[in-house]
Formats: structure tokens, C-alpha cells, sequence
């Protein structure tokens, strides 16, 4: 099955896409990413014993702007008003930690790369609180596990039956 990739024009260059003629749609998107790091580190970020501070609420609210200012981050996507944004984590194991971004809107355009945008940052956040007591955190398997409305409609990753990088964490 061949796709063509929308924002790309008639002469091969890419462009915004106009979404100006489709019809407004309830636009809801779930991403996630992991960091894995030291047992000690993930002891420290739970009970707050690290000298910049609570990294999860920092990291929160950096995931919750990352989304908000997508457009200003991903040259081809659309500024959106969002309704919602809600970021949060999951200690997986005694070394890994999931952060989670949950973004809506009612829109023209899908919520997917603000999901995305949301756990990116979000992981760097957590990155940038820690590196002090461990450079050798690993941020990893960032992916869409969910979107709902548009035109394409619902999708989830539950329904795909392989994931692209390996296990799929739930």
C-alpha cells in the first residue's frame, strides 16, 4: 500500500497543509517513551532527594509546554489550541521509568507529534534534573500508542500486530 505524503507539493517541496476546508473533529492522542537509569537514581527522583529539585513535577510541566509549543518545534506542524495535556509517569521496574502524554483538541489537524513533543521533553527534563548522579540514563522507545478522530480515525498500537521496537510496555 502506497501512502502519499501529504506535505509534500506537486513539485516535490515541502509545505504546510492546508486543513482549512476539513471538518472540525474531537482529536485525542496517547504517546509514551521510557528512561532507563540507575536503581539509585529512580530512588532519588521518588523521594525527591535531588538538589534541582521535584523532577517529575519540573519534567511535567516542561512536557506540558514541549506540547503546547509543538508548532514552534516541528516546522510543518500547525499551531493547535489544545484542550487538554496531561503528562505522567510510570515506574516500570527499580531502573525504568515510562512517561506518558495524553494531548486533545477539537481541531482540523491530529494531536499526535504534541503527544510525541510532550514525552520527548518531558524524558529530556527528567535527563537534564539527573545527570549529575547518572550520565548513563538511557531515553528510548518514544511511540504514538494511541490517536482518535480525523479523517483516518481511531488507531492503536494494541492492534498492530508487531511493534516496531520490540516489546510493547503497558
Amino acid at each position: 500500500m502506497t501512502t502519499q505524503l501529504s506535505h509534500i507539493n506537486a513539485a516535490g517541496e515541502a509545505n504546510m497543509v492546508d486543513v482549512g476546508s476539513k471538518e472540525l473533529s474531537h482529536r485525542i492522542a496517547v504517546a509514551a517513551g521510557t528512561l532507563s537509569m540507575q536503581a539509585a537514581t529512580l530512588d532519588s527522583i521518588k523521594n525527591n532527594q535531588l538538589a534541582k529539585g521535584e523532577v517529575l513535577a519540573v519534567a511535567r510541566i516542561a512536557g506540558i509546554q514541549a506540547a503546547k509549543r509543538c508548532s514552534d518545534l516541528i516546522p510543518l506542524c500547525h499551531p493547535l489550541a489544545l484542550t487538554k495535556v496531561q503528562v505522567e509517569f510510570f515506574e516500570l521496574s527499580d531502573t525504568q521509568l515510562e512517561v506518558r502524554a495524553t494531548c486533545k483538541v477539537t481541531g482540523q489537524t491530529g494531536v499526535e507529534m504534541e503527544a510525541l513533543s510532550a514525552v520527548s521533553v518531558a524524558a529530556l527534563t527528567v535527563y537534564d534534573m539527573c545527570k549529575a548522579i547518572d550520565k548513563g540514563m538511557l531515553i528510548g522507545n518514544i511511540r504514538l500508542l494511541e490517536k482518535t478522530g480525523g479523517k483516518s480515525g481511531d488507531w492503536s498500537r494494541d492492534q498492530q500486530n508487531t511493534d516496531v521496537a520490540g516489546a510493547l510496555v503497558t
